[in-house]
């Protein structure tokens, strides 16, 4: 099978699937890992295909539910950056909210060490991270579980959350537009989190730059709900003027 071919049905699977394995590419197509990855190169300049480790998924699709497995592969060193930015947000004594994102479990690794703190989330991932977090006592949400992303939705969890308030929220999302505000590929993740921005003090967007400019499939919130964005790298001019007018603090890693 010729490359160009081989690519054509690689892209139908992302269009059918929403995502990838390299290693389930190999062995349908017969060849070596390192061919796929090539091949997932050349789309992602082509495609509108991103890759991570260990795949690829397709990034045009409004609705686009990627399992926790594939997301914790997705822009490690963003993540990492809004997580440091975000640990220098949170005092001693705070009660804090973290969404079921993969960014909000990098920001729950780094908080470990920390004493006096109380951190509610619907993650599963993150309640293993804070289990033997002496210093931290952490509430669940309960609900109904996504197994996909290990984490606890539904009217159920909605409810749970209605009962604390919090100092701070962290929330991530599919995509922030100016104009179409905060959106969740998922409409029940979205309604999880506008509750957790609704029960915080300070509601703290957590966004890497991939997201900016994007509409997904459910409102969470308008951008002007958010009092801060957290972000990995410094946002484009016409951002920074409209978050200046929407009294939107813009946390960022200058270069």
């Amino acid at each position: 099978m010729l490359a160009v071919e081989r690519r054509t049905k690689i892209l139908e699977m992302l269009r059918q699937q929403g995502i990838v394995t390299v290693l389930e590419l190999s062995k349908l197509f017969e060849v070596s890992e390192e061919t796929i990855r090539r091949d997932l190169q050349k789309m992602e300049t082509t495609e509108g295909v991103a890759r991570t480790y260990g795949g690829a998924y397709i990034t045009k699709a409004v609705h686009s539910d990627i399992p926790i497995r594939i997301r914790e592969g997705f822009y490690l060193e963003g993540k990492e950056t809004i997580a440091a930015l975000s640990d220098d947000l949170i005092e001693e004594g705070d009660t804090i909210i973290l969404d079921s994102s993969t960014t909000c479990l990098h920001i729950a690794e780094r908080l470990k060490g920390r004493r006096n703190l109380v951190v509610i989330t619907n993650a599963v991932k993150i309640v293993i991270a804070l289990a033997e977090a002496e210093g931290i006592k952490v509430i669940c949400a309960g609900g109904t579980l996504r197994s996909s992303q290990l984490s606890f939705v539904g009217p159920a969890a909605v409810k749970s959350l209605g009962a604390y308030y919090a100092d701070k929220a962290f929330v991530s999302c599919t995509g922030v537009d100016l104009q179409n505000g905060i959106t969740d590929s998922d409409e029940q993740e979205a309604e999880i989190r506008k509750k957790m921005l609704e029960q915080a003090k300070r509601k703290i967007l957590v966004a890497d730059y991939t997201k900016f400019g994007k509409t997904s499939f459910s409102v969470i919130a308008p951008v002007e709900v958010a009092d801060s964005l957290v972000t990995d790298r410094e946002p484009p001019e016409e951002w920074l003027h409209e978050l200046g007018i929407k009294k939107i603090k813009c946390v960022y890693r200058g270069p």
